[in-house]
């Protein structure tokens, strides 16, 4: 059994966008116009396939844009009712994989934030920014 009720929902789903959604848009678009630079989908440490959404390097920062349906956001996730286990299980599974993923990221002395689709983008800049510039005021540390 298929974990699409229909042909035509697993052909949207598949097409989902991975990378470049809106939402990490629009928080990209502040960053870049606050001056903030950093790297996209970089590499997590000890990985081979996993990458940070937005990633300030110098500073150790890992940036996670998640998406409400994807990652179990508590707010806004709704029960499948369709193939509901598939479903549990497939989000348990993600939600376990960006566990280990921040628990990777701080072991190697990153600073992870992540950031619910549904945040507003000002908000999140504003943590990320006061993030950043602390730490190019710290001493003993990279900086950017």
């Amino acid at each position: 059994m298929s974990w699409a009720s229909t042909p035509a929902v697993a052909a949207r789903m598949q097409t989902q966008a991975r990378r470049d959604t809106q939402p990490e848009m629009r928080l990209r678009r502040i960053l870049y116009a606050r001056r903030l630079r950093y790297r996209l989908h970089f590499p997590v440490p000890g990985t081979v396939r996993r990458q940070i959404d937005i990633a300030f390097p110098g500073c150790r920062l890992a940036v996670f844009v998640d998406g409400c349906f994807w990652h179990g956001c508590p707010e806004h996730r709704a029960p499948s009712h369709t193939h509901s286990s598939y479903w549990t299980e497939k989000i348990a599974a993600n939600r376990a994989r960006d566990k280990d993923t921040d628990t990777r990221l701080t072991a190697a002395g990153w600073t992870v934030l992540r950031i619910w689709e549904h945040e507003d983008a000002l908000t999140a800049a504003d943590r990320i920014e006061t993030i950043v510039r602390e730490t190019r005021r710290t001493p003993g540390t990279m900086g950017l």
